[in-house]
């Protein structure tokens, strides 16, 4: 366990804010949770789990402590023959967690490789890529009561996931500590291929039965050609979450925009989709002042060089405000804001 003061977040987050927290502490070895509540470290004081920070936002300095979990332990914790149960840090990255998994032989997560983020998030988030969702292959999810100190077992259930939801992200914000995520693994691949973009890349490269070690190259590659490196430019990925309307509200936007993408849901709601709504209010690659919308996905917003967590708000506001005017849709930041 590290214990920082007066910790400057640039290197913290994937967009590059230049913003500071009053302390952090840093979670590395799974011994460190329960450290955390026995010496009493969180005080009163405000605070703020932080994974990778590739979600989030930080409009002002943290007047608190950031909690960093770093803890990376992959542990086989059931053999059930053609499937297996394996408890993952919180800290682990998720993408070097799902070349894992595809090297071991244990498959249902290759469609989230190259997402941004750590173990932990996954589960916050529900993070979701190319026709899978996290929710999809979480058992259990183990985390402390930031209150009490208690740990507790969520299952999959409890965990209320949906579209880049959980519980923890709502009715239980702020609350608990992921320590561990529990994922139930099929031994067997099915690749999952519903996703119109990804079968149409696997066609364009023949492959016809491609296997999951494929499937997962062929997703990171499409991901690098739409998204930014935040190494090379700060962005927190999709902005937006795709705002999701009933049937009606769907067939009159089609009437009325002919050209509309968006995609059926079991529910019988449509999921439009975020990018094409912003592209085509005319705001792909427009900019305020030192944040831009990313001239290849309208999605992201991007950090130019220097700008503040406020001026990101000014120009997903202003996204949001000319979306609805024209489509009476209202958008939704996927990105977590932090003050």
């Amino acid at each position: 366990m590290q214990i920082i003061r007066s910790t400057d977040l640039r290197g913290f987050n994937t967009f590059g804010i230049n913003a500071h927290a009053d302390g952090m502490i840093i979670l590395e070895e799974n011994t460190d949770y329960q450290e955390l509540f026995r010496r009493h470290l969180l005080g009163q004081e405000p605070h703020f789990v932080l994974g990778q920070g590739s979600n989030v936002l930080f409009i002002d300095d943290y007047p608190g402590t950031i909690i960093h979990p770093t803890n990376h332990s992959i542990q086989l914790v059931e053999d059930r023959g053609d499937s297996v149960v394996v408890a993952v840090g919180a800290g682990h990255s998720m993408n070097d967690f799902v070349w894992y998994c595809i090297e071991q032989g244990w498959h249902g997560l290759e469609n989230l490789v190259a997402i941004p983020g750590t173990v932990g998030a996954s589960a916050v988030q529900n993070v979701g890529a190319y026709g899978t969702e996290a929710k999809d292959c979480i058992l259990r999810v183990s985390a402390y009561d930031l209150t009490t100190g208690q740990e507790r077992l969520f299952e999959s259930a409890e965990c209320a996931f949906g579209y880049r939801q959980s519980v923890f992200k709502q009715q239980l914000q702020g609350r608990y500590l992921i320590s561990h995520v529990y994922y139930l693994l099929q031994r067997h691949y099915t690749p999952v291929l519903e996703y119109k973009a990804l079968a149409q890349a696997l066609a364009a490269e023949s492959l016809t039965h491609p296997t999951a070690h494929q499937v997962a190259t062929v997703v990171a590659d499409m991901r690098r050609a739409k998204l930014p490196d935040p190494a090379e430019i700060g962005s927190a990925g999709s902005f937006f979450k795709n705002p999701v309307v009933t049937a009606s509200q769907y067939y009159d936007l089609l009437d009325r925009f002919p050209n509309l993408v968006a995609f059926p849901l079991d529910d019988g709601r449509f999921k439009l989709a975020a990018g094409w709504l912003i592209e085509h209010v005319g705001w792909k690659g427009r900019s305020i002042g030192r944040v831009a919308v990313y001239p290849k996905q309208a999605l992201v917003l991007v950090n130019q060089g220097g700008c503040t967590g406020r001026e990101v708000v000014t120009l997903a506001n202003a996204i949001i405000a000319d979306v609805e005017d024209k489509y009476g849709v209202t958008l939704e930041p996927e990105v977590i804001y932090v003050q």
